[in-house]
């Protein structure tokens, strides 16, 4: 199987702003997830690589959809070695 392209573009193009709903404040407390509105070109791999490299850490999964506004979300699930509550506060979330 071929490897998957990832073109290397600016993270802060890709990420334009975390989340902050009852929903998302759950998922980040509960299942060490986080949700943030990412450009609606952006592919998983480009999303995966711009969260690892802006908040040094390891993502284990992401799920993408397209929302009722339009906006393209990405739920990014974190290694267990990582905090998304740690992350969250840091970023003024929480």
């Amino acid at each position: 199987m071929p490897k998957k392209y990832v073109e290397i573009v600016d993270p802060y193009k890709i990420i334009i702003r975390a989340e902050v709903t009852e929903k998302a404040i759950n998922q980040i407390q509960q299942e060490n997830k986080l949700t943030f509105i990412v450009t609606r070109k952006a592919r998983k791999g480009q999303i995966k690589k711009s969260v690892e490299e802006l908040f040094d850490v390891v993502v284990e999964k992401i799920n993408t959809l397209i929302g009722p506004r339009g906006e393209k979300k990405a739920i990014v699930k974190l290694s267990k070695d990582f905090s998304a509550l740690e992350i969250a506060t840091n970023l003024g979330l929480l």
